[in-house]
């Protein structure tokens, strides 16, 4: 009977959740594809500026930051592309949504980026000796610096709306478009340092420079991009959830573990076991099991599916159990369990260690 009771709340809740859920994740993932689209565009006007940068001072240092905006294009249209994939509702053969289709455009774009940084470093090797005549530098400093503002600008917009929107292909490109603008700043400076002192040289130097920047970003850029599809636990976002949990526990909650957090581009999947007094009726459950819902989506956004299994409690649970005027305890309550990340991982219920 318990186990039954269980399970019709587990189905009741999934059910009552699933389509605001899928409303509130399809608005974020258009408005991303926007975004997105807006970004892709942007590149290809700041490329062609660099291209005409480096057209104008015949700059190796120039030339190396317009073939990472090659990279930005090439990468801006295959992010465009996932969230265009992303954006799909689930159906019958992906009923978790499409939404892991960004962790394999963050990483074609960190490929991609960590590609343009051997390219730098062996255009620079291959004419380290030869002897470009430079020419032109205030004026492809303008152009360049210009950029780099415009640049920054849309890098945090991006790295904005793909925090909010919980994105990992926004932010992959947030911030590929801010250390684009880190690495430009450094070639202005080393342009205005060649510009006043006459030392050429400078000019393979920070092209060397800038591409061992762009080669740990991509690397940083794999890294989480492998994570996300190998469904690593994001220990900084179960550490924020557990924390809001322990900060509003109800009496009712009387034990929580098995918490599984999982993303699928802006969509989190959150798992967990919820013990509740075993007198509670259905309806009492499913209140509980909704104001759960409601603590964690006020902290983390609406664009979550909640999968809880909610447990009865056994007289093992009485001495950690903090509900008051309990007619049914076994036992006098002893401690308060804190909620740790580590504990609430765990499969399995917690009671009072001797």
């Amino acid at each position: 009977m318990g186990a039954t009771v269980c399970r019709l709340i587990c189905y009741r809740t999934v059910a009552s959740l699933f389509l605001p859920t899928q409303f509130f994740y399809l608005q974020k993932a258009k408005q991303n594809v926007k975004v997105q689209f807006f970004i892709t565009t942007l590149s290809v006007l700041l490329f062609v500026a660099k291209m005409a940068a480096y057209y104008f001072t015949n700059s190796l240092a120039i030339l190396s930051d317009a073939l990472e905006s090659i990279v930005n294009v090439l990468a801006g249209f295959i992010g465009l592309y996932s969230l265009y994939i992303a954006a799909k509702p689930s159906d019958m053969d992906h009923p978790y949504g499409h939404g892991k289709a960004e962790f394999v455009s963050a990483a074609a774009e960190g490929t991609l980026i960590v590609a343009s940084g051997v390219l730098i470093i062996y255009q620079t090797a291959e004419t380290f000796f030869d002897s470009q005549p430079i020419q032109k530098l205030d004026t492809g400093i303008w152009l360049v610096a210009a950029t780099a503002i415009i640049n920054y600008i849309a890098g945090f917009i991006c790295l904005s709306i793909g925090k909010k929107n919980n994105s990992l292909a926004l932010k992959a490109s947030g911030k590929h478009l801010q250390v684009d603008t880190y690495s430009t700043l450094a070639i202005i400076a080393g342009l205005l340092l060649m510009l006043f002192t006459k030392l050429y040289w400078l000019d393979k130097a920070i092209a060397l420079f800038v591409s061992l920047i762009i080669l740990y970003n991509g690397y940083r850029i794999i890294r989480a991009s492998l994570a996300g599809i190998m469904d690593e636990a994001d220990m900084d976002l179960l550490k924020r959830l557990v924390a809001v949990l322990n900060s509003s526990r109800r009496q009712n909650w009387i034990d929580l573990h098995n918490l599984r957090v999982i993303k699928y581009g802006s969509l989190l999947h959150v798992d967990c076991h919820l013990t509740l007094p075993w007198y509670l009726n259905v309806n009492e459950a499913h209140d509980e099991v909704d104001l759960l819902r409601a603590l964690i989506e006020n902290e983390f956004g609406e664009a979550i599916e909640f999968f809880v299994h909610t447990d009865p409690c056994l007289p093992l649970s009485c001495p950690i159990c903090i509900k008051e005027n309990c007619a049914v305890r076994k036992s006098p309550f002893q401690q308060k369990l804190e909620w740790t990340l580590e504990n609430v991982i765990s499969d399995k219920k917690h009671k009072m260690v001797k």
